[in-house]
């Protein structure tokens, strides 16, 4: 029906491009964007999952912050203990040498004596960023022999999160205690057998062998300076190792955590991201129903222009 009151044809026409529009302008902003889900209008479900992702993508970028200079306190520790563990065995060179009949003890202690200096100066100067693993004070306000590496970050299906961490316990490294309850592996008082023991009688940090003789009790003492010296070796080289296998672990965890974020990245560009050929495909199909549409709108208006030819004289 034909009617000057209602013209159906032209509301049909303008509701149909008006749906046009509105689709060419989801679609514009999916391509400026980049997002198919900018907002939590497009998608609840996938926006909520997306958010609390990227929030964690977030935390786990700290947490690889947190493994690096955990592996750089590490890696110092290591390097000033391997130093530690060839100035020890030039003493126990030393000493060796000092076990022969006829050497002037004197001298050698005097070359003894910079060694331990030395050795002094590899366990303070072990430090980054203001952590020191193997010159310690056990009696300071807030020491803890357990330091901790933040290694991990991990939300459960519940939605509780938790912090992981890779610990290290620095009574097995140190090498100095400034407490007077405490002992490193160097100022440890030892026995005859050279094991650390609060009955011992001398520390590798302190031995001297400039007054000794050659009386039997004084190359007894001499040997077990040898042995105190041997087994400090060992036990750092078991500190060297320890900080060797946590090194390995914080590296491995390194990858891990980096993988992971790779991983949360790409799952989230699923859920959200535009398809661009999709996109530009449908926006190129939108502008010709565009144009189509402003076309039978501009029909459907002219068709009740053809009422008034009835109303015409011959």
């Amino acid at each position: 029906m034909d009617s000057i009151k209602t013209n159906f044809s032209a509301m049909t026409a303008l509701q149909s491009l008006q749906a046009t529009n509105k689709e060419m302008l989801k679609t514009q902003q999916r391509i400026s964007t980049g997002f198919r889900v900018a907002s939590a209008e497009d998608n609840a479900a996938y926006w909520s999952i997306s958010t609390t992702m990227r929030s964690d993508n977030k935390a786990l970028t700290t947490v690889t912050d947190a493994l690096g200079l955990g592996s750089a306190t590490v890696d110092v520790a290591y390097t000033a203990l391997n130093q530690s563990i060839d100035v020890a065995s030039e003493i126990k060179a030393k000493l060796v040498a000092a076990r022969e009949p006829g050497v002037d003890r004197a001298k050698i202690q005097s070359e003894i004596t910079e060694m331990q200096n030395q050795l002094k100066s590899n366990a303070d100067s072990a430090v980054f960023s203001g952590q020191n693993w193997l010159s310690v004070d056990s009696s300071a306000a807030g020491y803890n022999a357990a330091k901790s590496v933040v290694a991990s970050f991990t939300r459960a299906s519940d939605g509780t999160i938790s912090i992981g961490t890779i610990t290290f316990s620095v009574d097995s490294s140190k090498l100095y205690d400034a407490s007077a309850a405490g002992v490193g592996i160097l100022d440890a008082l030892r026995d005859g057998t050279g094991a650390q023991s609060g009955t011992g009688t001398f520390s590798v940090a302190s031995l001297n062998v400039s007054a000794l003789t050659e009386s039997a009790a004084d190359l007894t003492t001499l040997e077990t300076y040898i042995k105190g010296v041997d087994k400090s070796i060992t036990e750092m080289t078991a500190a060297g190792t320890s900080l060797g296998s946590t090194k390995k672990r914080i590296g491995l965890q390194q990858t891990f955590v980096k993988v992971l974020m790779d991983a949360i990245e790409r799952g989230v560009s699923t859920l959200v991201d535009a398809n661009m050929n999709e996109e530009s495909t449908k926006l190129q199909a939108l502008q010709v129903q565009q144009q189509l549409g402003v076309q039978a709108l501009s029909i459907a208006n002219s068709s009740s222009q053809n009422i008034l030819s009835l109303f015409r004289g011959n």
